[in-house]
């Protein structure tokens, strides 16, 4: 193991997945490319973490190199991963910050048919916590204020989705055109 292996990294988060009382994939997000590059190796790494945890009454797991922080309520288990030498603490924010603005969203029904039903909200809730294995956010409430989500009205609206997925544009939009200024004062120079 090189020492650059074990230097901070923002990219916290490997992976998160939510499954079902069977095991199955109800959603995932892999963020490191190279860890389970095809759908096979992603469901057996799900399956052998299913099969450790769905009886277990801890909150933590190792295996194949990873740290996996866990979670279940009534018909649903939610996972996050990381690296063997992450922070179990900051793997445990970001799934208590998922569960609980699921929870919010959801209407404290966290369970397989209204998650399923808001699969949508589930999604941005969870671009909203995590872009590409960086943590964004770890405040339920901040989340809950950023998908434009009121307990008062419908889960989601079209609009807070569109919002949502405009204010994504307009950011990589920004990204990609403060890449190319630097592109080019780096070919002037």
């Amino acid at each position: 193991m090189d020492s650059t292996s074990l230097e901070p990294t923002l990219y916290t988060v490997k992976a998160v997945f939510i499954l079902d009382n069977d095991g199955n994939r109800l959603l995932s997000k892999y963020y490191d490319p190279g860890l389970y590059p095809s759908m096979k190796e992603q469901k057996n790494f799900e399956k052998n973490i299913f099969n450790k945890t769905h009886k277990g009454d801890h909150e933590i797991a190792f295996l194949e190199g990873m740290t996996i922080v866990y979670k279940s309520s009534i018909d649903l288990f939610f996972y996050v991963a990381g690296s063997a030498q992450e922070n179990e603490l900051m793997l445990m924010s970001v799934l208590n910050c998922l569960f609980e603005s699921l929870s919010q969203i959801l209407r404290k029904n966290v369970e397989r048919r209204y998650l399923l039903d808001n699969m949508e909200g589930v999604l941005l809730v969870v671009d909203e916590i995590i872009d590409g294995g960086v943590i964004l956010e770890s405040d339920p409430q901040q989340v809950l204020q950023k998908v434009n989500y009121r307990a008062d009205e419908n889960p989601l609206s079209e609009h807070s989705v569109a919002q949502h997925i405009t204010e994504k544009l307009a950011l990589t939009t920004n990204v990609l055109q403060s890449a190319k200024e630097q592109i080019k004062w780096s070919i002037l120079k």
